[in-house]
């Protein structure tokens, strides 16, 4: 679509009720990310109340109507995914508005291929809108939704904002606070520093640091005020004070359970735990399978909260949600087939329908068992097939080969979930988004300890192929020649392996985790991964990124094949102010914790590395890593090193395993250490 251009829904799409839509975007830096939000904005423009502007402090709306899905990395970047149920919209909301803000100190000129897509609920596309040239704008609407003759009708808009966040946001009504929190700390906060519940807590130290306001109550009586808002007429008798007038609250309190276990009354470790999933008695995947089956589908129907984070992505609608497992559904003229699930969400009368085929362990999907529920699907006009594994699904490289019959009318979509993910959208819940009640929470927590444990075969991906002894053997042995297939299906692998190390620290930090992609816009994944792949025959080495919200640099983790090395490292800019001595001094403060093995490296204006050396022997004399010829420093390198898992799986000895090991331990003994960005450069609340 061209911008200021405008179709209706309802002429691309029979299937339009329901639409997911996608704000893209890529940087060739890996530097600086967005945020989408959206507004519900009612005949005058405006919206009707602060509740109707959703962004990543309030994700959803309860009618189910808005959910924000989160990020989903692309083969250029990165996009956020939007699922919009236009038919459970308010009667009164006449447009729907899609923006994204950049933070991190990014503008949208620092990003490549700004892009809009719309997809109805089979997950076809259905159109796309590209902005070029975005410039020094921090903010920018992509599109709008908005009624016309009894249905919804599609703008590409494209208008930037100078003032970012906050400025768009006035726009439409909200109620933007540009004051800065009170210096004295209410009663009532946490010695941690926490808001108290329902209170948003803007990021502080930052003169002139924007708050978007959502959610707020009233001080207790008797807090301090401060000056500025004191009456200056003399003080009247406490009980003649009138309580501050109270916001309206937009979001019931939530319940989170703390990561860390109370102690245990059993007298020794022998004693067990009950479990309301026992897990240790299965004996065969298939038993696995269908306890796997039942055990999610039961959860995702009594927990709203969870069943919609997994649903909604797949075009299901806000409704009630029923699960079933082993349904017997006819198919021509065979005996009846058996999925493993099905999932049934019933919303105004109308009714979505899903298929659920789940494999545990290694099993792979196979390919013509799909194809039957797909064609099962078609029959019977159900929307949606689900394939659940240990497998992580890839762009361009499906996991399952399967064809439609375009005589059909009625289109089933194909969609697939990993054992990781749905770990990770428990975690997200239970420890740091919080669920509606506590029986919520402690049924989450008992599906999370079910797909932990050894004997459940849930554990994501745990096994990087046929292929990676043979390419080790060839790399070490310099026979691996470009070209080879062996080495494409290692680096798809490779990729699947950081995808899922994403989704676990992410859900551990209650954090996004994204892989970072420098590649150039419009390749094709195909050809990306080709290209890798030769590298990986020329130079023996597996590269990825990872960017850690909040964390003042990109991760970079490589995997040596030539010397069984790994290398976790973080790329640390030089301070604006101060002298480099200054620096030097600063970085050794701020690394006590760190392992004395972490390697330092002096970044150097115009020739790239500088000085080096161990922690160890800098912290004595943090000059040692200057450079003698007063160069330019730009920043400093950070990495430190591990011997690398030598088998393909998730063994004391296998490969996954040391990958794991070493993320963790570089995040947690360095990264964490360090100072984060700036409450000025981060995301506003």
């Amino acid at each position: 679509m061209a911008k200021g251009g405008n179709v209706a829904l309802a002429a691309l799409s029979e299937h339009a009720g329901a639409v997911i839509a996608s704000l893209g975007w890529s940087s060739a830096s890996g530097d600086g990310d967005a945020d989408v939000s959206v507004l519900l904005l009612g005949a005058d423009g405006k919206v009707r109340s602060d509740a109707d502007f959703y962004f990543y402090n309030n994700a959803a709306a309860a009618d189910g109507s808005v959910q924000l899905l989160g990020k989903t990395p692309t083969e250029s970047g990165s996009e956020d995914r939007i699922s919009l149920d236009l038919t459970a919209a308010p009667e009164d909301v006449q447009r729907i508005v899609l923006a994204a803000s950049c933070y991190g100190g990014a503008e949208f000129g620092d990003l490549d291929d700004l892009r809009l897509t719309l997809a109805d609920r089979t997950g076809e596309a259905l159109l796309r809108f590209g902005i070029e040239d975005a410039g020094g704008i921090s903010a920018v609407i992509f599109g709008e939704l908005y009624r016309r003759d009894g249905g919804w009708k599609f703008r590409a808009v494209g208008q930037g904002y100078d003032s970012g966040l906050a400025g768009l946001a006035t726009d439409f009504g909200i109620d933007v606070d540009d004051a800065e929190e009170p210096a004295a700390e209410e009663p009532g906060v946490a010695e941690s520093g926490a808001a108290p519940a329902g209170v948003e807590e803007p990021r502080a130290g930052s003169p002139g640091a924007e708050a978007i306001v959502v959610a707020a109550v009233a001080p207790p009586l008797g807090t301090a005020l401060p000056a500025n808002d004191r009456d200056s007429a003399p003080p009247a008798p406490p009980v003649e004070q009138a309580p501050p007038a109270r916001r309206p609250r937009t979001a019931r309190k939530k319940v989170t359970l703390p990561a860390v276990t109370r102690r245990s009354l059993a007298e020794n470790d022998s004693w067990r735990s009950a479990r309301l999933f026992p897990v240790s008695t299965l004996r065969s995947d298939r038993e696995r399978e269908t306890r796997a089956t039942s055990v999610l589908l039961s959860v995702m129907a009594q927990v709203p909260e969870f069943g919609r984070r997994l649903t909604a992505a797949f075009g299901a609608p806000a409704g009630r949600m029923e699960t079933y497992t082993e349904v017997a559904l006819p198919h021509g003229g065979e005996s009846p087939k058996r999925p493993d699930g099905l999932i049934r969400v019933e919303r105004a009368g109308k009714l979505w329908t899903a298929l659920v085929e789940t494999k545990t362990n290694g099993n792979p999907l196979r390919t013509a068992q799909v194809q039957d529920y797909a064609d099962i699907a078609a029959r019977r006009a159900y929307e949606a097939v689900i394939t659940l594994s240990n497998d992580v699904a890839l762009e361009g490289s499906p996991l399952v080969d399967v064809t439609t019959d375009g005589r059909r009318k009625h289109k089933v979509a194909l969609w697939h979930l990993s054992w990781a993910e749905v770990a990770h959208q428990a975690q997200m819940l239970i420890r740091h988004e919080g669920v509606g009640n506590a029986a919520h929470a402690w049924l989450l927590q008992e599906l999370l300890l079910y797909l932990q444990h050894e004997n459940s075969g849930c554990h994501g991906f745990q096994n990087m192929g046929p292929a990676w002894v043979p390419v080790r053997n060839g790399i070490d042995e310099e026979t691996l020649c470009e070209g080879d297939k062996r080495a494409v299906d290692v680096v798809e692998n490779w990729e699947r392996l950081i995808r899922q190390v994403c989704l676990r620290l992410g859900g551990e930090l209650g954090q996004k985790v994204l892989p970072v992609q420098r590649v150039r816009r419009g390749t094709d994944p195909h050809s990306r991964r080709a290209e890798l792949a030769d590298r990986l025959c020329r130079d023996g080495r597996l590269q990825a990124e990872l960017r850690i919200e909040d964390s003042p640099g990109i991760l970079g983790l490589t995997a040596d094949l030539r010397t069984s090395k790994l290398r976790t490292s973080i790329d640390i800019p030089a301070p604006g102010q101060g002298s480099p001595l200054t620096w030097a001094k600063r970085l050794v403060r701020q690394l006590a914790d760190a392992p004395a093995d972490l390697h330092v490296e002096t970044l150097v204006d115009g020739r790239g590395g500088g000085p080096r050396g161990t922690l160890e022997r800098l912290r004595p004399e943090p000059a040692d890593i200057l450079p003698k010829d007063s160069a330019r420093i730009t920043g400093f390198r950070l990495s430190l090193f591990k011997g690398m898992g030598s088998t393909r799986g998730t063994a004391e000895s296998g490969f996954i395993r040391s990958v794991d090991e070493a993320v963790d331990r570089f995040y947690e003994n360095v990264v964490v250490g360090l100072d984060r960005r700036a409450p000025s450069a981060g995301r506003q609340r």
